[in-house]
């Protein structure tokens, strides 16, 4: 049994309204010193194999067809 997680980010060249309403959001609680805030998900899939080449295989495959919208988004692969 292998574990991930699967780390889902807005591309830095894609506007983030989520982040931004966040962003205000924080500064009117008085955190006046933000930068930047950038939204996105985690997905946690307990994959049924032992090898953990054939599972970061299966998980791309499953971003690139259903998780992440490669067009707009990047993803990251953390085995555990």
């Amino acid at each position: 049994m292998i574990k991930a997680e699967v780390y889902i980010t807005l591309k830095s060249t894609v506007a983030d309204p989520q982040g931004l309403t966040v962003k205000h959001a924080l500064e009117s609680l008085g955190h006046r010193k933000i930068a930047d805030v950038r939204m996105g998900k985690i997905v946690t899939v307990e994959l049924d194999v032992d090898d953990k080449d054939k599972a970061k295989k299966q998980l791309d495959d499953m971003c690139k067809k259903l998780l992440a919208n490669p067009i707009i988004e990047n993803y990251r692969i953390n085995l555990q």
